[in-house]
């Protein structure tokens, strides 16, 4: 085991050890500890110093205000799942994630921070328009989730930071739907995920909103195909369905790999998103 484990006591005892030495967050561990293992029974071995935030008060909490729901980034995804106050569509998704021992442990800012393109929790929260509060000694900064994550283990956390919160606007949705590919239905890795939501006014559609997991080097949304559906009746929408797979499909760029291939992970995903709008809307 690397002798740099630090274990801070509190919030600013942690913000100081990862400026003076950079040393990588952990919280649950689950991806980590997956990662750097090195047998049964083995302990895993970092390369790099870590230090233990997970028991962290002041980043374990769910927390409302007038026009945000706040998550602490040490909130587990049990304490997250058993929530009233959290969105529905990322219920389904904690719900669906590995094991519930694993549900205990792991928590939201590090399926976030791990910034895997399959992250269960990464379509709702781009859904949901989530932003991220990172900290450090000095203050703190909220960006947007689509800006935070830059690729498949990539964000823009700087080496004196720690994800903080995260914080979801207030709202609701008249129709949600989540579903997840995975090669058996619990314990499995996303091969494909999709995540969708509307509000109508009458028959007509007024915010429509698409996320792909898995799919690419980052979770797919688009804004601006997503506007150009917009007030628009229900069905003049699924009318034009095969339009709009048309404008997904150049953004939906998959990879083959142990659990899936391209071309299942292109066709799946398309298809779950003509059945939204076929039967779901």
């Amino acid at each position: 085991m690397n002798e740099f484990v630090y274990l801070p006591e509190n919030l600013d005892e942690a913000l100081e050890i990862r400026a003076s030495t950079g040393a990588v967050p952990i919280a649950g561990g689950t991806d980590l500890m997956v990662r750097y293992r090195r047998g049964s029974g083995i302990p895993p071995q970092f390369d790099f110093p870590v230090v233990l935030i997970g028991k962290i008060d002041a980043l374990r909490y769910i927390e409302v205000s007038a026009d945000n729901i706040h998550i602490g980034s040490a909130t587990t995804l049990t304490e997250i799942f058993m929530n009233e106050d959290v969105p529905q569509i990322l219920k389904l998704a904690v719900g669906e994630m590995a094991s519930p021992a694993i549900r205990n442990v792991a928590t939201i800012g590090g399926n976030i921070g791990n910034a895997s393109p399959a992250g269960d929790t990464l379509p709702p929260l781009y859904i949901l328009d989530a932003k991220i509060v990172l900290k450090n000694l000095n203050g703190e900064r909220e960006v947007p989730i689509e800006d935070f994550i830059t690729g498949p283990g990539q964000t823009i956390l700087r080496s004196d930071e720690i994800i903080y919160e995260v914080t979801i606007p207030i709202g609701n949705f008249d129709k949600i739907y989540y579903r997840k590919i995975g090669t058996r239905k619990a314990l499995a890795l996303s091969k494909v995920s999709f995540s969708a939501a509307v509000n109508y006014r009458g028959d007509v559609i007024d915010d429509m909103r698409f996320a792909f997991g898995a799919v690419a080097p980052v979770v797919i949304r688009s804004r601006e195909i997503e506007g150009e559906f917009k007030n628009i009746t229900f069905n003049e929408l699924k009318n034009r369905e095969g339009e709009i797979a048309q404008k997904y499909s150049p953004l939906i760029n998959p990879i083959d790999d142990q659990r899936s291939t391209a071309e299942y992970r292109r066709k799946v995903s398309l298809r779950l998103l003509k059945f939204f709008i076929q039967n779901v809307i």
